[in-house]
């Protein structure tokens, strides 16, 4: 009786807790992370796809903002949305081709547009600062007279202006050079190719009236970004967690044992 002596087993680990591939709660945690990254991913590509075309522009006319040959996102927008500053995409069948053409644009319906004063471009009388034009300097192009726009149409201008078939090569046209706002089917946002960003705000044409907002770029890759990292930390947690498993638990000896 004295010599009885009562063995302790440790409870059986049921597996509710545990597992190869880490804790249950752990498990959840990481299929919900694969699935809301995937929903993330695949709508932000969806998003994107519905507002924004890609272009590519074939000549050197909007140098340095666009080089020839660089593919641009262009936000699907109405004409009624272009302001002054804007570089858009649109097509015009009185111009040299019935293919989209990008120009920046410089006046719309009512402004008197004329260059140059002191080297610089004037709308409604004012000089516009231009920071995008190669070197930051003068606009450089050809004088010519004073046009007044009319209603619901738009003067454009390329960035590279010695050189680029725009408004100013059309002034003997019927409408002056100008396009009407209806031509216009999307506005450029950024340079994906090469990856130069988003185009810099034409804060000089802000005396005149209101800049148009960004578009949703930003946010869509942000969107696309967040989902790409959810889904990989998602599933690398399945992986990380068997490795940890099988790593091999040091031995203890019992206390006072020699």
């Amino acid at each position: 009786m004295g010599g009885e002596s009562t063995i302790r087993t440790a409870p059986r680990d049921s597996g509710a807790s545990r597992g190869p591939a880490g804790s249950r709660t752990g498990q959840r945690l990481s299929g919900l992370a694969v699935a809301l990254g995937l929903v993330l991913f695949l709508g932000g590509f969806a998003w994107g796809a519905v507002v924004y075309r890609p272009y590519t522009v074939p000549t050197g006319s909007m140098v340095p903002t666009i080089g020839a040959g660089d593919r641009v996102l262009a936000q699907r927008v109405d004409g009624a949305e272009v302001r002054r500053g804007d570089v858009v995409v649109f097509t015009d069948k009185t111009w040299v081709t019935n293919a989209p053409v990008v120009k920046r644009v410089v006046a719309v319906g009512g402004d008197t547009v004329a260059c140059c004063a002191d080297g610089k471009l004037t709308v409604n009388g004012k000089k516009i600062d231009e920071p995008y034009l190669a070197g930051h300097g003068p606009a450089e192009i050809k004088n010519f007279p004073t046009v007044t726009v009319p209603k619901d149409r738009l003067f454009l201008l390329g960035d590279e202006r010695s050189g680029s078939l725009d408004s100013t090569a059309h002034l003997t046209d019927a409408a002056g050079g100008t396009v009407a706002r209806s031509a216009v089917s999307a506005r450029v946002d950024a340079v994906v190719w090469p990856m130069d960003g988003m185009l810099q705000r034409p804060a000089g044409f802000g005396e005149l009236g209101a800049l148009s907002s960004p578009g949703p770029l930003r946010t869509i890759v942000a969107l696309i970004v967040l989902g790409g990292v959810l889904v990989m930390g998602g599933a690398a947690y399945g992986p990380i967690a068997n490795r940890l498993a099988k790593r091999p638990t040091p031995r203890t000896e019992p206390a006072g044992a020699r």
